[in-house]
């Protein structure tokens, strides 16, 4: 949010030439407006970054409603919300967001909407197991005998017990609305005039620094987002493990990572 602020350069004025390579007065050079490629990727973050809490929130919203209201009353609520759920499964996650922004006019508002209206059906299926789990539990049981309703128990006794896994979900989930909006705006799909990480990367493309061989236009917001997705993606795991070691299943998890002590290596 402070970019405006700590950017070195302007990124509307020029500040040195077209395509200057990296020097020590502008670490990442130039891109062919004469516009310091350090100051637009710091730039583009805030409104990428902005993006991806922004639409992963609607995702996990939408997610833990659905998953919630199928999870805890079953019957037809569960096989509507989850066949709508599978359905969209079904088709590739990115193609159906291109589809839909496609025929919407391109505007950050819309990638948001776009991303976080699509993306739900993962954290939906999650959290549906884990409330028909906690459905059965003993004191769930026990509220519905004392005569508590239907929204009194969801907010009192099932929020609290799945809201750890849903923040954990919510900080997995913003690596892929940052991917996904990285796309859209490459494939212009998104607002041309907004400066982010994918729009710098369309720019860069699209005024031919491949050819010119200036590597330096596209390569440093294409690290910032590589190296963003993976901060998170890890953040995200670690919270998941430590929430629950029993979902921690991916070969990507942290807790795979971890030497095996020298007596185990000992009884092998």
């Amino acid at each position: 949010m402070a970019a405006p602020w700590i950017i070195p350069y302007s990124i509307v004025e020029p500040s040195c030439g077209v395509f200057e390579p990296p020097s020590f007065s502008h670490w990442f050079g130039c891109d062919d407006g004469g516009i310091d490629v350090l100051s637009l990727t710091i730039y583009g973050g805030r409104i990428s970054i902005m993006v991806g809490v922004t639409a992963s929130l609607i995702a996990i919203f939408v997610g833990a409603l659905v998953g919630v209201l199928a999870g805890y009353f079953g019957g037809p609520t569960d096989t509507v919300l989850m066949g709508i759920t599978d359905y969209l499964l079904v088709i590739p996650q990115i193609v159906l967001m291109i589809v839909v922004a496609a025929v919407w006019s391109p505007s950050i508002e819309h990638v948001v909407l776009v991303i976080g209206l699509l993306m739900w059906t993962s954290v939906a299926r999650l959290i549906r197991s884990q409330v028909k789990s906690l459905r059965q539990r003993v004191f769930v049981r026990r509220a519905e005998a004392n005569g508590a309703g239907h929204l009194h128990i969801i907010l009192r006794h099932i929020l609290p017990q799945i809201g750890p896994l849903l923040a954990a979900n919510w900080v997995l989930a913003i690596t892929v609305a940052i991917f996904n909006e990285t796309a859209l705006a490459f494939l212009g799909l998104s607002d041309s005039n907004a400066v982010t990480w994918g729009t710098i990367m369309e720019h860069a493309f699209n005024r031919s620094a491949v050819s010119a061989g200036a590597w330096w236009a596209i390569v440093p917001a294409g690290t910032a987002v590589a190296l963003l997705v993976i901060g998170c993606y890890l953040v995200g795991r670690s919270i998941e493990d430590r929430l629950n070691p029993r979902l921690a299943v991916s070969y990507l998890s942290t807790r795979n990572w971890r030497l095996r002590p020298a007596k185990e290596l000992e009884h092998d």
